[in-house]
């Protein structure tokens, strides 16, 4: 079983859209809960998450993991979008793997090389399927979800993302 975790900062829009993903994975019991952090919002993100039934927490990602049922989790950002198929292979990767994975970006979701490289690259923007272990290992010296993911070797999962917008 799974459990999201999504840390916010006045993203209600973007919560919205990365939600509306994850119904599937909920239908088919894939995942078990859904935790929005939320690090300082003014705008309307916490009505968003409660009235998706998402359980809401004030802080950072490292009190949501330890709040999280499932023992594998997947970190998003807000704006996020799992694309369709995305269930079979986070089932299959749990399965039989104990690697972190992150999702493909949809094909037209890409950005050029170049601007890949020249660009300030998001940890998170491909999101994160981690296990809570390990996730909680990392969490110790991390602030926030985007430090918890930089620089982890992961593997590449065969289900797209449409990555959130930058900020």
């Amino acid at each position: 079983m799974l459990s999201v975790l999504i840390e916010t900062r006045n993203d209600e829009e973007g919560l919205a859209r990365t939600l509306a993903s994850l119904i599937g994975g909920a239908v088919e019991g894939v995942v078990r809960d859904v935790i929005v952090c939320d690090t300082g919002s003014t705008d309307q993100t916490h009505y968003v998450a409660e009235h998706a039934g998402c359980h809401y927490m004030a802080g950072g990602v490292a009190d949501g993991i330890g709040q999280a049922k499932g023992d594998w989790l997947l970190l998003l950002e807000p704006g996020a979008r799992l694309a369709e198929g995305w269930i079979e292979e986070v089932a299959a990767h749990t399965a039989k793997q104990t690697m972190p994975a992150r999702f493909s970006r949809a094909r037209a979701n890409r950005v050029p090389f170049l601007a890949r490289v020249f660009s300030g690259n998001r940890a998170l923007a491909e999101g994160l399927v981690i296990t809570k272990r390990q996730a909680a290992a990392l969490a110790k010296s991390a602030r926030s979800a985007e430090a918890l993911a930089r620089g982890l070797a992961t593997r590449r999962l065969n289900a797209e993302i449409w990555v959130a917008p930058p900020k």
